[in-house]
């Protein structure tokens, strides 16, 4: 209490309502299509045109924005060094649950950031790519904990970031197939110096061991995809359902026993997942990086995004 009245903890966040962030947009203008939205959304992900011109338009706004800045306080450190180099890429960490739409939002910016004339070479990676291989991670005994923090290569990836960060010209980094749920043997994806770099993934606002750098420590800025656990729950049950009758049917896909199960049997099989690994994650690593991000998304049990808080500083 302050002289009788509750004491008000003060917020980093300034908490924008839909229509209070759909008003930012000013005059960003629509640069996708029906079509292209449609190739673009992820499985059960019923994200249509007038999401994008409400949330991701202002967002790509303040992206540009903070783009701009970010080069202009590099461009000052060159001058003070009396360095040439070319700018360093600029780095959006993108975080959130599994089955929260954080892959459609990675996708989404990565199609709409560049189409901006001031950043037009944008490049997407994925943490799936430094996860462990499967054989590593039963060596190590946790197999059942893939997508846990513990599951992924940590060194490589920030190896990987820092790289990308210096300006190297070409970096490389692991293929994962969610298809054959592993990582692919001898295959790269390839980085070559982009304008922007997204670096999406469930655990990529963890923060380093002490005295080691973390992912996120050389991110420019990042976003967190936020819902409640109820409505992610339902999300992923009814993504898992989807997936069954269409990818894990495919005999190469490593969930392909999954087809086989009755509707029950399916949906049981996907609520102990939920509950005895993605649940677990997101309660006791995912949601607790929320406070490190820049932005969050808020969404609405229609996956539709209710609220948006911002950063200050």
């Amino acid at each position: 209490m302050v002289n009788g009245s509750p004491a008000v903890t003060a917020s980093p966040y300034v908490e924008l309502s839909r229509e209070q962030w759909r008003d930012l947009r000013k005059s960003t203008p629509l640069t996708l299509t029906a079509e292209e939205l449609e190739e673009l959304r992820g499985v059960q992900d019923p994200i249509d045109l007038a999401e994008v011109t409400d949330i991701y338009l202002p967002l790509t706004r303040l992206l540009n924005l903070h783009f701009t800045g970010a080069r202009q306080r590099g461009a000052a450190v060159s001058a003070f060094l009396g360095e040439k180099e070319p700018p360093p890429p600029y780095i959006l960490g993108i975080a959130g649950s599994v089955a929260v739409g954080k892959s459609t939002t990675a996708r989404l910016l990565h199609t709409l950031l560049a189409r901006w004339p001031e950043h037009p070479k944008v490049e997407l990676i994925t943490t799936d790519s430094f996860l462990y291989p499967n054989q590593v991670l039963a060596d190590k005994g946790i197999t059942e904990r893939k997508g846990f923090p513990e599951s992924y290569d940590r060194r490589a990836l920030v190896r990987f970031i820092a790289a990308v960060k210096a300006g190297q010209a070409e970096v490389a980094a692991p293929v994962y197939s969610h298809l054959e749920y592993d990582i692919v043997p001898g295959a790269r994806q390839t980085v070559t110096r982009p304008d922007i770099l997204i670096v999406e993934g469930l655990n990529v606002l963890q923060p380093a061991p002490p005295t080691s750098l973390a992912v996120c420590d050389y991110f420019d800025f990042s976003i967190y995809v936020d819902a409640k656990v109820e409505d992610v729950r339902t999300w992923y049950i009814e993504r898992f359902q989807k997936l069954r009758r269409t990818a894990f049917a495919d005999p190469k896909s490593y969930f392909k026993y999954v087809a086989a199960l009755s509707e029950t049997e399916a949906v049981e099989f996907a609520r102990n997942v939920w509950r005895e690994v993605n649940e677990r994650n997101l309660v006791e690593n995912i949601a607790p990086t929320r406070g490190r991000a820049g932005l969050v998304l808020q969404k609405g049990a229609d996956h539709a995004v209710r609220r948006v808080r911002l950063r200050r500083t």
